[in-house]
């Protein structure tokens, strides 16, 4: 028997160069249908994203997308040629929405391999990307910079290559956000009453809601996002690693605790940046994700209508927030309960009176 050669096996460390580029293929038109079946596996009530009526209220065609939807559908693109062969995905930086993406766009993505680390261990390395994504009239919809842990195809062979790239702590506010100005905010349709000058630098917001993820949540949500890396799929393989199951895509989680926010944050609609996020902890079916948030920064606009909060997020797992007052333990590192410390963005509107 011929064993045919035709079959893409994903890239490992060694097939990784600096500088390298790559146009990831299949390019993912959104329909209605990628934002119900968003809605039913995570529960995401922000209502710019649930109320075409809403968004026409604040000067859209018809309500964009969830941010984070927007997010994954793109990312997804970027798999099948960057962490098809992952260990684990270890962290954003620099993450922009520079636009918003509506129902019946498409979005596709190219990245630049900026950074290669290979690990002492001689099975694995870090590889460091940065992807930019587009919609159908070549705007920039999504620019972000990740790492991720990849097998390497020989191991034990050892290139001694350590090139780690610089990343901003912080993404840069734009003087153009791309949100119409606001003249009205209907804070009955949100559900929330406050307004950026109502939150103060250090305030922490314990959210009281906690959402169990099953395994058939988790499958579906990267079927979604068409993100095929073995980690999330593949149970039979995943029983002989050192987790003996499935990782539930970090970036689920990310949703998850974004959607467990929204109470506290219900009138802060849109992500303008993730500055940095770390999957502290695995996360599997059957555990219950819990969240507070920390309001670290409150950044004034040239825009008299919007203002911008920075917060951390962090995610934790079978764990109440109540419960927890430092993500880190004494020696630095984080609690094992803790599964996500995101860093970001997020844009609200400033004036009560709107």
């Amino acid at each position: 028997m011929k064993i045919s050669n035709k079959i893409n096996k994903g890239n490992y460390f060694e097939d990784f160069e600096i500088d390298q580029k790559i146009i990831h293929p299949l390019p993912r038109t959104i329909s209605d249908g990628d934002v119900s079946f968003y809605i039913g596996l995570t529960g995401s009530r922000f209502a710019l994203h649930s109320s075409d009526e809403f968004a026409k209220e604040l000067g859209y065609a018809h309500r964009p997308i969830d941010d984070m939807l927007m997010f994954h559908l793109t990312f997804g693109k970027s798999v099948q040629d960057i962490s098809l062969n992952a260990i684990a995905n270890l962290g954003y930086a620099e993450v922009v929405f520079k636009n918003p993406v509506f129902v019946g766009d498409t979005v596709s993505m190219e990245s630049t391999i900026i950074g290669l680390k290979e690990n002492s261990n001689g099975k694995s390395g870090v590889v460091y990307v940065h992807s930019i994504g587009h919609n159908q009239y070549g705007d920039e919809v999504l620019n972000l910079k990740r790492w991720v842990m990849v097998h390497k195809r020989e191991q034990g062979i050892m290139r001694g290559i350590n090139i780690v790239p610089e990343l901003k702590k912080i993404a840069p506010i734009s003087e153009n956000i791309s949100i119409p100005r606001l003249f009205r905010f209907d804070t009955q349709v949100t559900g929330g009453e406050y307004f950026f000058d109502d939150y103060e630098v250090g305030e922490r917001l314990n959210h009281l809601e906690g959402i169990t993820i099953d395994n058939s949540d988790h499958t579906l949500a990267t079927k979604l996002y068409q993100n095929n890396a073995k980690v999330h799929f593949d149970d039979f393989m995943m029983k002989s690693t050192p987790m003996g199951e499935r990782l539930m895509y970090g970036g689920h989680v990310i949703s998850i605790a974004r959607t467990i926010s929204f109470n506290g944050l219900q009138n802060a609609l849109w992500i303008y940046a993730i500055n940095a996020g770390v999957h502290a902890n695995p996360t599997y079916g059957g555990d219950t994700i819990y969240a507070y948030s920390e309001i670290i920064e409150k950044i004034e606009h040239n825009r008299e209508d919007i203002g911008l909060l920075r917060v951390r997020t962090v995610g934790l797992k079978n764990m109440r927030p109540e419960d927890v007052e430092n993500p880190k333990g004494e020696d630095g590192k984080y609690l094992k309960n803790v599964v996500l410390d995101l860093d970001y963005t997020i844009v609200i509107p400033k004036n009560k009176n709107l």
